[in-house]
């Protein structure tokens, strides 16, 4: 509708418009809040979640992953992401693309999933320097 269109309409079927544009605003912001309270639940469950290494009895669920994301399982160990007791997303710690259930929230474990894998990582290599230094004074008191 033009300018001039609306200033040759009646006032009262003016104001009748505005209500019911109103009204169709109103309806629509309480859709979009219902909506983004539903994404609000769905992208923060309130599931227990664990990490954890892989160990023999995980293969099947690790197969499972892999096919949903259309891959081959990597070899090597993983940091599990369990989400409800389920297995939902696993780190290679060599390295290498994560897998995840793609049709479960899972890009807010993958975080945490990398930073478990770091710490795993670092243990390993802070072990042998303190057993270098014992083996050191061991045989060196003197120093």
């Amino acid at each position: 509708m033009s300018e001039e269109e609306a200033e040759m309409m009646h006032p009262d079927f003016r104001l009748e418009l505005i209500h019911e544009r109103a009204h169709q605003l109103e309806q629509a912001l309480g859709r979009s809040r219902v909506a983004a309270g539903k994404a609000r639940r769905r992208a923060a469950p309130e599931e227990v979640v664990a990490l954890r290494l892989c160990n023999v009895h995980d293969d099947a669920a690790l197969e499972r992953l892999a096919q949903l994301g259309g891959r081959a399982v990597p070899e090597g160990r993983f940091v599990l992401a369990e989400v409800g007791g389920e297995v939902v997303a696993a780190l290679p710690l060599g390295g290498g693309e994560p897998l995840a259930d793609p049709f479960r929230p899972t890009a807010h474990l993958l975080p945490l999933l990398r930073l478990r894998a770091a710490q795993i990582e670092r243990q390993p290599r802070a072990r042998i320097e303190t057993a270098k230094a014992i083996a050191a004074k061991m045989l060196h008191p003197a120093r």
